[in-house]
């Protein structure tokens, strides 16, 4: 992609030709300290094998937006948000005890085959999990500093890797203290911008933007369309872990009912409940054994107390917001046509 025109489906490829040589080679010189580490490297490929790479693409645009031209280095330094997604994702399908990622087992499932034959199995196989997500961790700052970037444009960005961890650990760490906690829409709210909106859009397009040399003013303009966009994308995830078709979203449909986790959704359906439908709610909320029937009582309520309805207006009130901040920020025109493609892209998906 060196044109002006936005092309995602180009920029994709880049992306994942940087992260399948780059996490390919590594896995080889992990695998080769001993045939036992097998299984353990197929899984940090495999946590790379898919994903729509949004992160990389706001960081990229980051840096247009600052006026910097297309940059096969800045593509290599973009690629490696996508790592710190990935170990993220393996780390929280591990918290969540997730059954399924992209339709495939989760690492920590996945494992099991690796460890049958040794105690204590479960356990053996979520540490090993935990470790796929440490060496991704790893292996994202390795491909930051080593992206071909000048080190001085490196040297902007840096202070800001500390910042996205921070902030992207503070919301695992809230979902768990909130999990099973009750019912707030405030607090769900917070979870999402710390554990998802910061670090999948905001601190993308902040490093970017650092990396070009971007100003107090064009930082704040990142700031100002990434966090309303990325708490969008999240509301939009809260939706479809619901009411999405797994066989597109990857994922188990019932996770945030079994799990009780603090979701904007449930925290809205809670709040819009009277006592028989949250009596219906404790039922089902946090066993582990839910089944369809349980889902489709859930939805069903739901629906009737039109709390769907309710994030999708805040997932468009949040879509706009980031576009009219976007119409205040200084950016080139490319950059514009591709902020505004991918605030529909990231907030308006079935997967």
């Amino acid at each position: 992609m060196t044109s002006e025109q936005w092309e995602p489906a180009a920029y994709k490829t880049r992306v994942d030709a940087v992260l399948h040589r780059v996490v390919a080679e590594e896995a080889d010189r992990f695998a080769a300290i001993d045939p036992l580490l097998g299984p353990v490297a197929e899984q940090v490929e495999a946590a790379v094998a898919d994903g729509k790479r949004l992160r990389a693409a706001f960081c990229y645009w980051g840096w247009r937006a600052a006026g910097q031209p297309d940059s096969d280095a800045l593509v290599r330094a973009a690629a490696s948000m996508e790592l710190v997604h990935a170990a993220a994702v393996v780390h929280d399908d591990l918290i969540d005890d997730s059954p399924l990622r992209h339709g495939r087992p989760t690492a920590h499932l996945a494992l099991r085959g690796a460890v049958r034959r040794r105690p204590r199995t479960r356990a053996a196989a979520r540490s090993l999990a935990m470790l796929v997500g440490d060496l991704l961790m790893a292996l994202a700052g390795e491909l930051f500093t080593t992206s071909g970037l000048p080190a001085a444009y490196l040297s902007r960005a840096r202070p800001l890797w500390l910042v996205m961890a921070r902030e992207l650990i503070a919301g695992e760490c809230l979902e768990i203290l909130r999990t099973g906690a009750g019912f707030d829409t405030s607090a769900s709210l917070k979870v999402i911008r710390y554990k998802t909106a910061k670090y999948t859009v905001e601190q993308p397009l902040l490093i970017g933007g650092a990396l070009a040399g971007a100003d107090a003013g064009q930082q704040a303009g990142c700031s100002a369309y990434g966090l309303p966009l990325g708490e969008a994308f999240q509301l939009r995830d809260d939706l479809l872990g619901l009411f999405g078709d797994p066989r597109r979203t990857g994922k188990a449909n019932a996770d945030d009912l079994r799990g009780h986790r603090p979701t904007a959704l449930l925290a809205e359906t809670w709040r819009l409940a009277g006592d028989d439908d949250r009596a219906l709610l404790r039922t089902f909320l946090g066993r582990r054994d839910a089944d369809t029937e349980a889902l489709e009582a859930v939805r069903a309520t739901m629906l009737r107390l039109n709390s769907p309805a309710r994030i999708e207006d805040m997932i468009t009130a949040r879509v706009e917001e980031a576009l009219a901040a976007l119409q205040d920020w200084r950016v080139t025109a490319p950059a514009a046509l591709a902020l505004t493609a991918l605030a529909h892209s990231a907030a308006v998906r079935r997967a």
